[in-house]
Formats: C-alpha cells, sequence, structure tokens
C-alpha cells in the first residue's frame, strides 16, 4: 500500500529512471568543473557556492542565473549552450594543435632510447662491479645530503 495519499502534491518525488539528457546538456556536465571560470565571469552576480551546489546540473544552472540576473531563460540557456560550444571547439583546436608536437617527442625519445643506451650499456656490461660501487656512492651521497638537509630544518 503506498503511504503517501492519493491527492497530496507536497510528498517528494520518489526516485526513478532520470529523464534523458540533451548532449548538450550531458556535455555541459562532463565539463561544468572547467566551465566554472568562464561561467562566472559572464555572470559574476551569481555566487560560485550556489553554481557548484547545481552539481552541473544544465537545466538548474539556467534557472540560478535566470533568477539571479533577471535574465530569461531561453537567452541565459542559448548564452551556455555557446560558451560549451566555444570551449569545445577550443579543446579541439589545443588538442590537434598539440598531437605534432607529441608526434615529434616520440620520435625523440626513440632516437634518444636508440643511440643513448647503447652507450651508457657497453661499460656496465664490462664492468659491472664498478658500474654498482658508483651507484651505491651516488646513493650514499644522497641518502647524507638529504638526511643533513632534515637535521638542519
Amino acid at each position: 500500500m503506498d503511504p503517501t495519499p492519493a491527492g497530496d502534491t507536497t510528498a517528494e518525488p520518489q526516485a526513478s529512471a532520470p529523464a534523458a539528457e540533451s548532449p548538450a546538456a550531458s556535455q555541459f556536465r562532463d565539463r561544468f568543473e572547467s566551465l566554472l571560470p568562464s561561467i562566472q565571469r559572464e555572470w559574476p552576480e551569481v555566487a560560485r557556492s550556489t553554481l557548484e551546489a547545481t552539481r552541473g546540473s544544465f537545466d538548474t544552472v539556467v534557472e540560478v542565473i535566470a533568477r539571479q540576473t533577471g535574465r530569461t531563460s531561453d537567452g541565459v540557456k542559448q548564452q551556455l549552450l555557446e560558451l560549451v560550444q566555444v570551449t569545445g571547439d577550443q579543446a579541439h583546436h589545443l588538442a590537434d594543435s598539440l598531437r605534432p608536437l607529441e608526434e615529434q617527442l616520440e620520435q625523440l625519445l626513440d632516437d634518444l632510447n636508440a643511440s643513448l643506451r647503447p652507450r651508457i650499456e657497453k661499460p656496465v656490461r664490462e664492468r659491472p662491479l664498478m658500474a654498482l660501487g658508483i651507484a651505491a656512492g651516488v646513493g650514499v651521497l644522497v641518502g647524507l645530503l638529504l638526511a643533513s638537509g632534515r637535521r638542519s630544518a
């Protein structure tokens, strides 16, 4: 039996399957943290804590901004959608511009590995005890330096 009387509309709604979000609203929720500074620049009269309390719900953010700024919900919604679009375009542009640099860095690391590794491995293979002694000596020196730094603090 349902504990809520048939005509009672004051009871909290029961948890049900969430309404399907639009792709823009989903994108907004995913990027909400990174959009907060831009939202605050656009609407400085809305407190950051108020925006954070919305937990990235697109419709709730629209309502909060419209209520606190006196602007229409449709106008706020359109501005937020443009903001999401602009930041998305900027992120794609940045990723596209970084891709050649990433490939160049990978190539440089491969070249460095190919040229430096044999130069390091050869002396270690020829004189393993000397390499081990040098490594132990460097470790002791670093340990002494770190220990003396802690004593003086």
